[in-house]
């Protein structure tokens, strides 16, 4: 079976981490298409072909053929991950043997003209001296050892050649899983190749039963654009005007530019599955550059959860009271609020500093840098502090206008 060793650049990161958000939110923008795309099948296709997903969005059955093929290649790869466990343990089995019998060769084929050796300094020392006691008792720990020796040298041996055939089955186990996992990915690779010259009469066919059967799909479709457009509305009737306006649009741009990164996440994390469970070859960089990813979008998206009250709190009481109280409220409480957050600008600022000047990186063959992401506490602390100055001068307003009215 094939591996994957590709390492994701570092400069592809970061671009991904900026072109596709601006992508997105200008596809975001455009006006609905409706029925099926051939891009967006052939995205799938690049994606999600393995699994058949292209066909299935075409509504297309045939797509659960490429179910149990790819289900058969995760068998065959686990399988082989077994007969890789049996040939890591025979190996080490066969090379613990070998030691042993390398070791103890020489000792037990010199055994005899050591023990002939010792019978002669015992013969020639003289009686009762003590010469003559040590050669005795050299005498028998040769002996003794002779014997200890030749039976660990045969059962040495003996695992030896027990071990190597036993080896050379493991070996080929792992082989022939490895073999059936790559012919049924070259099956399924092939399988895709062809859809790849069919999706554009696959999209046509589809959209013809799409257009003989309007009533199925325009009700679930409706009731998605209505929920969308509530949720625009919802987002847009935070945002105030003049200069708090400009500051709410900042952090709404903010927000929904990094919201888009979870998409991001769903391609990275598929990667990861395909290339760990499909090509045996599990990466570092997925999981690395995906926590990070997510750190920064905690801190980034702080200003539009701020902006759009999404923050946890308890409002048992608050819900319930009047504009004027919860702006009194939240005058008070604003204090806190800026002590937290101004901790956060100064702490930020000087771990990335401090980052940048020694260029950290991380310690897994990524070596990705970490000021950038650290520098995003500086920003995610910036734009909070913004969010806040806003609301504060909301509150003000609030009360003012209250107290000329009373």
């Amino acid at each position: 079976m094939p591996s994957i060793d590709f390492i994701l650049p570092h400069w592809l990161y970061w671009g991904g981490l900026i072109v596709f958000p601006l992508v997105a939110m200008v596809m975001a923008r455009r006006t609905r298409t409706r029925g099926y795309s051939v891009p967006i099948a052939y995205m799938i296709l690049v994606t999600g072909g393995l699994l058949g997903l292209h066909r299935l969005y075409l509504r297309n059955l045939w797509g659960l053929v490429f179910l149990p093929i790819f289900f058969a290649i995760l068998v065959f790869n686990a399988q082989g991950r077994e007969a890789r466990e049996v040939v890591s343990q025979t190996a080490n089995e066969v090379a613990s043997a070998q030691r042993i019998v390398d070791r103890l060769e020489p000792k037990v084929t010199g055994a005899d003209d050591r023990i002939a050796r010792l019978r002669t300094e015992l013969e020639e020392a003289e009686e009762g001296s003590f010469a003559q006691i040590r050669a005795e008792k050299e005498l028998e720990k040769a002996e003794a050892a002779k014997v200890t020796d030749a039976e660990r040298f045969e059962k040495a041996q003996a695992d030896l050649d027990a071990a190597g055939p036993a080896l050379d089955d493991a070996r080929a186990a792992r082989q022939q899983w490895s073999d059936f996992a790559f012919y049924a990915l070259m099956l399924l690779c092939a399988l895709i190749a062809i859809d790849a010259l069919l999706i554009p009469g696959m999209v046509r066919k589809a959209q013809a039963r799409a257009d003989a059967e309007p009533s199925r799909a325009a009700p679930a479709e409706a009731r998605l654009e209505h929920i969308e457009h509530e949720e625009e509305k919802k987002d847009h009737d935070h945002i105030g005007t003049g200069w708090t306006g400009a500051i709410d649009r900042l952090s709404y741009f903010c927000g929904e530019f990094v919201s888009y990164w979870a998409v991001i996440a769903v391609f990275a994390y598929y990667f990861e599955v395909v290339a760990r469970y499909v090509f045996n070859s599990p990466t570092i960089w997925v999981h690395e550059g995906m926590f990070l990813m997510f750190g920064m979008q905690y801190l980034i998206a702080g200003a539009y959860a701020a902006m759009t009250d999404a923050h946890v709190k308890v409002d048992v009481f608050y819900a319930e009271w009047s504009p004027r109280r919860k702006a009194l409220v939240d005058l008070f409480t604003s204090i806190f609020f800026f002590i937290f957050a101004g901790t956060l600008l100064v702490t930020g600022w000087i771990f990335a500093m401090d980052a940048t000047v020694v260029n950290e990186i991380s310690f897994s063959e990524w070596t990705i840098a970490y000021w950038p992401f650290k520098w995003a506490i500086v920003v995610g602390a910036v734009l909070l502090i913004l969010q806040g100055v806003a609301k504060l001068a909301r509150d003000v307003a609030t009360v003012r206008h209250s107290m000329q009215a009373g």
